[in-house]
């Protein structure tokens, strides 16, 4: 390293590493795993992972001991015995699986109350946990609970540990729903004890060493298949004087037969003499009548305080999971339903504009010739401004002045359009200020009262000044928005933004040219009356995004603002998605801040309240709140993806890829533009749409909480000129000559300050000085930009 190099990095101090990741990587990072961890929470609490809940046959059972299989639904391997246990004669059983249900287990709680009889409930722990109340009234009519899992896995599909995780979060969610614990066990899609093979064995030896007693059955009733009342009844009905524990369901659909069974079978086995039990009760009575030296089981033995606390996280969570989900899903219906709504507002008011436009002899008026100041605010902008200029200055106007403001560029822009030596155009020198002061300071010094705004690295068509002005042969017009186009599409990058250009900027701008709320003349090509910019005091530096502030205030002060989409102007959009999200995040707060800064006009009369009450909302809706609600549409489809019906979900997504294809197509002819663009658009869905999300929220962010935004420099190629080759330099126009000014402009002799020649304020004096400080760097400028309502300017212009 020479020592040149090295004193150059003594003068810029160390070199400060990053040691936490960037914000906007920690915001999406967080919102992703937030979005995941709900998705995932609540996939799991409704069984959604499909091959846990799959049947399996019986296999090999000649490990099951014989007196297990031979024996009752009652099993018992708690302290290492192997033991089954039958109701007592005459006695009866009954169970419920798979609740509690807020629509059926009332009912049948109100039923057995009526025939004052109990039952056992095996309830699943995700509905404990949404329904905490129906487990407490289990409990209260006297009635027994009993573990079916937390999800309703097939136990012999899942792992080991997940097994105890089934039954102890099930356990907890009982505790905290109903302060009780129990000690009895039911797994899904088990049956009776016959069928008990080598792995279902495994399974209840290792429950038992958990201390619970696992629950199959004698009679299975078959009422989930809704076969009839009466064949419900011949299933469930016991042979002679034979005990039964018989599987009933009080959830998992229509349960109208179940009812209406039981409400006969209980008083039918009732008048042959049963007697009805809950498991505990009737098996405290077999050992009874055994006399055995075993004590009884407590039935619904108070639950450990540890258990209550971790129920009450349980039952937080699956809340949370679920009303999380429940408000993705209002929002997919309110997304849903504002993309329909905007693209039927698109193609109706859009297609009625272009069909206006295209109608025979239409015209603004007369042709408009009036001599026109063209304005180039410019900072560092060495790559372009070259191309730029010529193709302003060579276009076909009669009267073209171009004023190019150099804002302390430090890498010789004016230098290189001073030795252009066209002899229309002026290059004036100013500190840097910040767009909105060069933007003022050229409007200052313009000679002419019709103004175009451009950005340095524009490029005119030949034709683009002529056809923007002539809509200021309607005098109710104050300013006019000109046709955006990325010039540089190769990258898929680039591509893409010139796909949202097409659509989202310029097909949006006839609909709000209908609507009469223009929200933004764009700083790449605009045109404005001098004495409406006047009337709203210039370009202000309140927001970040100037333009947009400006064309509001117009609107506000009763000017039309229209699009003329023959106006073209070729610009050059970020390449990198770092770049592309520091330009759009700029935006997007800089257009916050002005909403923010026009919100009184929702109050206002006349033409501001007219924009208060249709800009506005219109802006907030389908400009703030669908680009910040869309990624619902995401969520929704790789939840479905995964979870749901893979051809449904497919289906719907193609669908909404359809309607954007669509409504792509028509704003490409709108623009005769090619087609052949629009096959990127799929791709589109799966990383430029994302990095917009992630703009807008943390756009929203830094609004709501008050944070501050600077200007970041893009790095520029250049644009080659459009067309066939560069303009020739024009012959001067109305007397104008090359010049090349310094600041300031001329001053008012009783305030001595720089003064705005059409709206008479002073003209801010910029403070950044014209000299480069030792290691200077752009992204080193003072902050700019305030959270919605005011705050100091930015003090870049890009």
């Amino acid at each position: 390293m020479s020592a040149a190099r090295r004193a150059r990095g003594r003068a810029r101090g160390p070199v400060r590493r990053r040691l936490l990741p960037k914000p906007r990587i920690v915001l999406g990072t967080l919102l992703l795993a937030v979005f995941v961890g709900v998705l995932v929470v609540q996939a799991y609490i409704n069984a959604e992972f499909r091959g846990d809940h799959l049947e399996s046959e019986v296999g090999d059972q000649s490990g099951v001991p014989a007196a297990i299989r031979s024996g009752g639904p009652v099993i018992n391997t708690t302290g290492g015995q192997e033991s089954s246990s039958r109701m007592p004669a005459k006695t009866i059983a009954l169970t419920f699986d798979d609740g509690p249900d807020p629509a059926w287990t009332p009912k049948v709680l109100d039923l057995l109350a009526e025939h004052d009889a109990h039952g056992t409930f095996f309830v699943v722990g995700s509905e404990v946990a949404r329904h905490p109340e129906l487990a407490k009234r289990i409990t209260a009519r006297g009635n027994e609970l009993g573990l079916h899992t937390f999800t309703h896995p097939n136990m012999q599909r899942i792992a080991p540990w997940r097994r105890s995780l089934e039954l102890s979060q099930t356990q907890v969610a009982i505790a905290r729903a109903t302060g009780v614990h129990t000690n009895l066990a039911r797994f899904p899609y088990s049956s009776k004890a016959d069928a008990i093979d080598e792995v279902n064995w495994r399974i209840i030896k290792d429950a038992g060493k958990q201390g619970y007693l696992v629950v199959v059955n004698d009679l299975d009733s078959q009422d989930w298949q809704r076969p009839g009342v009466e064949q419900i009844l011949r299933n469930a009905t016991p042979q002679g004087d034979a005990s039964a524990v018989i599987l009933f369901h009080d959830s998992g659909g229509d349960r109208t037969q179940t009812l209406a069974a039981l409400g006969q079978f209980i008083p039918a086995m009732k008048e042959r003499g049963y007697r009805f039990t809950t498991i505990t009760e009737g098996l405290n009575q077999s050992i009874a009548a055994a006399a055995a030296p075993v004590p009884e089981l407590p039935e619904n033995p108070p639950a450990a305080e540890r258990d209550v606390w971790r129920g009450a996280a349980v039952i937080w969570t699956v809340g949370a999971a679920d009303g999380m989900v429940w408000v993705i899903a209002i929002l997919f219906l309110v997304v849903g339903l504002l993309t329909i709504g905007r693209t039927l507002l698109l193609l109706l008011l859009a297609t009625r504009h272009a069909r206006q436009r295209r109608k025979p002899g239409w015209s603004w008026g007369p042709p408009v010739t009036e001599p026109v100041s063209v304005i180039v605010p410019a900072y560092n902008e060495k790559e372009g401004i070259e191309a730029a200029v010529r193709s302003l200055a060579g276009g076909d106007y009669p009267a073209i002045e171009v004023v190019v403001v150099d804002d302390g560029s430090t890498d010789g822009t004016a230098a290189i359009v001073e030795r252009m030596a066209l002899p229309n155009v002026r290059v004036i020198r100013v500190p840097n200020g910040g767009k909105s002061n060069a933007l003022n300071t050229g409007i200052a010094l313009a000679k002419h009262d019709l103004i175009v705004t451009v950005d340095g690295d524009t490029i005119f068509e030949e034709d683009s000044i002529r056809m923007l002005v002539q809509a200021f042969a309607d005098p109710t017009v104050g300013a006019i928005a000109g046709n955006v186009k990325v010039g540089n599409r190769e990258r898929m990058v680039a591509a893409w933004q010139h796909i949202e250009y097409v659509i989202g900027f310029n097909l949006d701008r006839r609909l709000y040219e209908v609507l009469n709320c223009m929200p933004t003349v764009p700083g790449a090509i605009g045109a404005f009356r001098r004495e409406a910019l006047r009337q709203v005091g210039g370009i202000s530096d309140e927001t970040l995004a100037e333009d947009t502030d400006v064309t509001m205030a117009l609107c506000r002060a009763g000017w039309r603002v229209v699009y003329e989409e023959r106006a073209k102007a070729w610009t050059e959009a970020p390449t990198t998605l770092e770049q592309l999200y520091r330009q759009r995040y700029r935006w997007s707060y800089g257009t916050m801040q002005a909403m923010w800064k026009h919100r009184r006009a929702l109050f206002d009369t006349g033409p501001s309240g007219r924009f208060g009450r249709v800009g506005l909302p219109f802006l907030t809706l389908f400009g703030v709140a669908l680009p910040l609600l869309a990624p619902v549409v995401d969520v929704m489809l790789v939840y479905g993806l995964v979870f749901w019906e893979l051809r449904d979900t497919v289906t719907a997504w193609l669908g909404m890829l359809c309607l954007q294809l669509f409504t792509a197509a028509v704003a490409f002819r709108f623009d005769k533009e090619s087609l052949r663009p629009l096959w990127r658009l799929p791709l589109q869905q799966f990383a430029y749409r994302q990095l917009m999300y992630l703009v807008l929220i943390q756009s929203a962010t830094t609004a709501l909480t008050g944070g501050r935004l600077r200007w970041h420099k893009l790095q520029r190629a250049g644009l080659a000129p459009r067309g066939q080759g560069v303009p020739p330099p024009p012959v001067p126009a109305q007397g104008l000559a090359p010049e090349v000014d310094t600041w300031p402009p001329t001053l008012d002799q009783t305030r001595r300050e720089p003064r705005h020649p059409a709206s008479g304020r002073a003209v801010a004096r910029p403070v950044v000085p014209t000299q480069t400080p030792p290691g200077y760097d752009p992204e080193d400028l003072p902050s700019a930009g305030s959270p919605p309502g005011g705050g100091s300017g930015p003090v870049y212009t890009g």
